[in-house]
């Protein structure tokens, strides 16, 4: 690798009458090393020692906390005050004590979060599921380590892991914690980093252990047949999606869909929620359906509280008379947080490297920490079990002539020969000889060393066996799984959420507020105006109100839960529903469309159409003497999409539109003055929206098609005049008769 440049350091200036030579002047710094030299190591810290869970389940914060609270005793002893905890992990955690104490509420029982907690708390820990409710000043709170972190701990002091100093080298701490069951899956964990971020859910301890068990014994087990799906201490409903979930347990991405659990109570009319998703809480459950009451969208709510207290969770909704519970929990799923879904990253550090790992994977890496573990326990045990074993041979060398020893030791006149003298009368090495002399008068007779010797020999079967395990990976792997079924028996407990399988009808209800139907009166104008008007209002109202040189183009009579399709100029089509709109009067101009529907600026609105089911056709006229017929279905879609672009084609400026439910007869005219009958059945149906069409009138030089309209009958005395068999036609000049007709018409 290239050597870093080294960045030379500004002499001091010299100071001349209190100022400093040079004082103000800018120094150029390049933006780029300046990022790398102070950002890069910043980031990197946040990713190796903060933000991102190791193989073992723990961020460093988590670790450093669980480990001063194991060294205080307080796996087995009393709870004490949290303040003293906080105090003493400053040891290891350099950080301020609101940071630690934060730490420690988020692992505790109080708080709830954790399926299996690592912190027995007493005292106010708040809750995981409130975001108002605090929690106590640690001096008025106590606690100390979970049971369950026994398995954390059991064999730390038998070099399975690796020790480090601390930030200020007074004392060691461990890397990793040699945990005996897959804590990274079996407790949620969440870290923001800078550039990546980790989110891993939490899984049911005794279907984890199992599925870890059964991955030792078959690497190809599929996962999901012992391992359904998450488990979230809250309880929540899980929506069971397979192809979901094999998707997280593939890649380590994904959501999970998790729905809150009710009860209705007849007797009160009102619903009780009283399990929630992981990734809310009750106080933005209650403001969003607050809001939903005040906007009208939901109406069937008369009042909505929390009745969280000793029992757990609740949330009370008040329900109008006459509401279905069921279907008003099924709009509350759609518009609420009730039920939502939880983003899973799994990305861990494995050996200092961050990597977004599937489940199996994830366990699979475990599985490799897990016997490098217990290969390190056995190496430590079998060394100890060596020593000893060689402390007690030297011993049972004594226990063939007691008194030769203690004649050595009495006729030895300086009290540094005895070792090397005992060592020379029995044959022994330095380490036998140093244990001999060190043996007290009183365990000097025949039965104390008879009872250390018979040791001897199961020392012996003990370090075979030892020495096995080091050299069978499949001994190991049956330590692994006889520890883990240890784990779930003592440990495990049923699924705090269960799984609700539901089909994708149930679970995409329809929850758009319920429109009011009744007669309404539609009239569009010219310069883009739009009025809503009650048959009612109309009859009772005089002239329409317009601006100077407007008209009324369109006039629709039809129901107020219909929508509305606007046009424009810029071939686009913007989509609204008449209830949108508010019932008008004919003394006012009405809405202007082109504000309304925010279009851009010069966008004007051409063309209105009501529909309700988006059944019949569009009839585009272009001035090139084309015509488009397209399916009204086009422009229906699944989403409340409220604007479509390419609504017709750019390719030759619009001359018209107009709208049939069945194939009818249209009239053409064209800037000469020729007109053209055209049925709309002799031009193929398209679904493109934005489709050029088919040429239909021919038109000399310097002309443009200018209109097209709905043939109605009388409006020609010879309709065939002007009708043709082969498309493109040039039309007919009206006769002096329609022409007439017409005049008298105007």
């Amino acid at each position: 690798m290239p050597k870093k440049k080294q960045t030379k350091q500004p002499k001091m200036k010299p100071i001349a009458n209190g100022v400093i030579a040079g004082a103000g002047d800018i120094v150029e710094q390049p933006i780029a090393s300046t990022i790398e030299e102070n950002f890069m190591p910043y980031a990197m810290s946040v990713i190796m020692s903060r933000a991102i869970p190791e193989i073992d389940g723990f961020k460093p914060s988590h670790r450093k906390l669980l480990y001063t609270m194991y060294k205080m005793g307080l796996l087995t002893g009393a709870r004490t005050k949290s303040a003293n905890i906080v105090g003493a992990t400053m040891k290891l955690n350099p950080h301020g004590d609101a940071a630690i104490y934060d730490t420690m509420v988020r692992l505790s029982r109080g708080y709830e979060a954790l399926l299996h907690p690592y912190v027995d708390s007493k005292g106010n820990f708040g809750k995981f599921y409130s975001r108002d409710m605090a929690w106590a000043a640690s001096r008025y709170t106590e606690a100390k380590l979970d049971p369950i972190c026994n398995e954390l701990f059991k064999d730390i002091d038998r070099d399975t892991v690796d020790f480090v100093d601390n930030y200020d080298n007074t004392m060691q701490e461990p890397t990793l914690l040699p945990a005996s069951f897959p804590s990274v899956l079996v407790n949620a964990n969440t870290g923001i980093a800078v550039g990546m971020a980790s989110n891993i859910c939490s899984f049911n301890l005794r279907e984890v252990c199992e599925t870890t068990a059964a991955l030792i014994r078959d690497k190809d087990h599929d996962v999901i047949t012992t391992l359904p799906a998450p488990d979230f201490s809250g309880g929540a409903q899980i929506i069971y999606n397979e192809e979901a979930i094999r998707e997280v347990y593939r890649t380590g991405r994904g959501s999970i869909r998790v729905r809150s659990v009710y009860q209705y109570d007849k007797s009160q009319n009102c619903i009780d929620i009283t399990h929630i998703p992981p990734t809310t809480t009750v106080e933005v459950i209650i403001e969003k359906v607050i809001d939903l009451v005040k906007s009208g969208k939901i109406k069937e709510i008369s009042d909505i509280r929390d009745e969280t207290g000793i029992d757990g969770l609740k949330i009370t909704i008040d329900l109008k008379r006459g509401t279905d519970p069921d279907k008003l929990m099924l709009k509350l799923f759609k518009l609420t947080t009730l039920e939502d879904s939880f983003s899973c990253n799994f990305n861990v550090l494995i050996g200092g490297v961050p990597m977004t790992l599937g489940v199996k994977d994830l366990l699979n890496e475990w599985i490799a920490f897990r016997i490098e573990c217990i290969r390190r326990r056995t190496y430590f045990d079998l060394n100890k079990k060596k020593d000893k074993l060689h402390l007690l041979e030297g011993l049972k060398l004594i226990l063939l002539d007691i008194d030769k020893a203690i004649k050595i030791v009495r006729e030895t006149e300086e009290e540094a020969e005895v070792v090397p003298n005992l060592m020379i009368g029995f044959g022994i090495d330095k380490i036998q000889a140093e244990y001999v002399a060190e043996i007290k008068l009183r365990h000097l007779n025949r039965e104390y060393i008879l009872k250390r010797t018979a040791e001897i020999e199961q020392l012996i079967k003990d370090i075979e066996d030892l020495e096995a395990i080091l050299n069978s990976k499949a001994r190991v792997k049956t330590i692994i799984v006889k520890e883990l079924k240890e784990v779930a028996d003592k440990y495990g407990k049923e699924r705090s959420c269960p799984l609700l399988h539901i089909s994708e009808a149930d679970t995409d209800v329809s929850v758009e507020e319920e429109i009011p139907d009744y007669a309404v009166n539609l009239f569009f104008t010219k310069e883009g105006y739009f009025k809503k008007i009650t048959p009612q209002s109309l009859r009772m109202s005089g002239e329409q109100k317009l601006k100077e040189e407007d008209e009324i183009v369109s006039v629709v009579e039809t129901a107020n839960n219909t929508d509305l399709l606007f046009f424009t100029d810029k071939c686009r089509v913007y989509k609204a529903k008449v209830s949108d709109f508010a019932d008008s009067k004919a003394s006012v101009f009405g809405d202007y469309i082109p504000a309304k529907l925010q279009m851009d600026e010069g966008e004007n609105a051409v063309y209105m159409l009501n529909t309700k089911d988006y059944s019949g056709y569009l009839i585009f006229a272009f001035e090139n003497g084309k015509v488009a017929k397209v399916d009204l279905k086009s422009y229906e879609t699944k989403t409340n999409r409220k604007k479509l672009i390419n609504a017709y084609s750019d390719k030759s400026p619009l001359a018209g539109i107009a709208f049939c439910e069945i194939d009818s007869e249209f009239v053409i005219t064209s800037s000469s003055g020729r007109m053209l009958l055209l049925h709309s059945g002799a031009i193929s149906l398209k679904s493109t929206k934005n489709t050029q069409g088919v040429a239909v009138m021919k038109l000399k030089k310097g002309h443009r098609v200018m209109s097209i309209e709905p043939y109605a009958e009388g409006r020609f005395s010879k309709p065939s005049r002007y009708r043709t068999r082969t498309l493109p036609a040039a039309g007919a000049l009206p006769s002096q008769e329609d022409e007439a007709t017409q005049l008298s018409i105007i």
